[in-house]
């Protein structure tokens, strides 16, 4: 009997989906509007995300050591910083390395190339290039460098200079900045999704509104308000996942046309490719809020606007 009144409501909402056919078109693009929003904020986020991880690589501090400091000393405080948890990566650049680096800094400038053949050794000494996890944690990094550790435990300095001092101020400032840009992507993304299934949920109270002489006939042959409700959450559904498809296969196309340009802008991230990559993922985000959305706006209408 339970089986038998399921298969009555399934088939009632089918029907319903197919028989007003112009409602059920409006409603399922009402909400292919809506899943694209919530599909665009998603785009949004993985490119932001990839513009903020390029910006944060680009920003190291460098630690200069002095001429007389031995190589198994740099390479014991290499070793003891990437045991903080701030620390993302060191890189230790040799003596020799540095001057290689200094001389094709300045290949076309033969006065200072100049200058330093005529020294008699090496002026430059070791350095250690390092990330950090996140810019805000460069100020804890830059105080272990200044402890007994790093200066050599009480002897003779090995530092020579940390630049994090110079660069203290563009780095707070981008710590800033990247706080800031995911907070307003945070908030701009949820007004833009309550708009979208604030539309969508009007779009399918008024479906409902049209059947409301319906309802009330099923009301005084003794329809229980379970088998009311059960149509039109069935119908809603099928709005959800028609919207799913049809904003799946929209998004195919344009993220093919819009790949070369987000990789060339956003740091390297294609798209077209990420969305392949992540189709599954994608698919059942779109998908499920499709269903969620139908299902849940069509339950409350019915509940709300017809006092059922």
């Amino acid at each position: 009997m339970l089986w038998t009144s399921i298969k009555r409501v399934i088939k009632a909402g089918f029907v319903n989906f197919y028989r007003d056919g112009f409602v059920s078109l409006a409603s399922v693009l009402i909400m292919t509007m809506t899943l694209f929003v919530i599909g665009g904020v998603l785009f949004l986020s993985a490119t932001l995300s990839a513009s903020l991880e390029e910006i944060k690589s680009k920003v190291d501090v460098n630690v200069y050591f002095q001429t007389s400091t031995s190589e198994e000393e740099v390479l014991a405080l290499a070793n003891a910083l990437r045991t903080l948890p701030e620390v993302k990566e060191v890189d230790y650049i040799s003596r020799e390395q540095a001057l290689g680096n200094f001389k094709k800094r300045h290949e076309n400038d033969e006065l200072t190339l100049q200058a330093l053949q005529e020294l008699p050794d090496n002026p430059l000494g070791s350095v250690l290039n390092i990330r950090a996890k996140e810019p805000s944690q460069y100020e804890g990094i830059a105080s272990f460098l200044k402890g007994d550790i790093a200066l050599g435990g009480g002897k003779k300095p090995i530092i020579d200079e940390v630049n994090y001092y110079d660069n203290k101020v563009a780095i707070d400032n981008l710590s800033n900045i990247i706080k800031a840009t995911e907070r307003i992507g945070s908030i701009l993304a949820l007004v833009l999704v309550i708009i979208s299934i604030s539309i969508a949920l009007n779009t399918i109270r008024l479906a409902i509104y049209i059947s409301r002489e319906e309802i009330s006939v099923m009301r005084l042959v003794g329809a229980s308000n379970t088998y009311i409700r059960g149509p039109f959450v069935v119908s809603g559904v099928l709005y959800g996942v028609s919207a799913a498809l049809l904003t799946l296969a929209l998004f195919y196309p344009l993220t093919y046309y819009l790949g070369d340009s987000t990789e060339n802008f956003f740091s390297g991230l294609n798209l077209f490719r990420y969305y392949l990559a992540h189709f599954g993922e994608f698919s059942l985000v779109i998908a499920g809020s499709g269903i969620v959305l139908g299902a849940l706006s069509s339950f409350l209408a019915v509940r709300r606007y017809l006092n059922v």
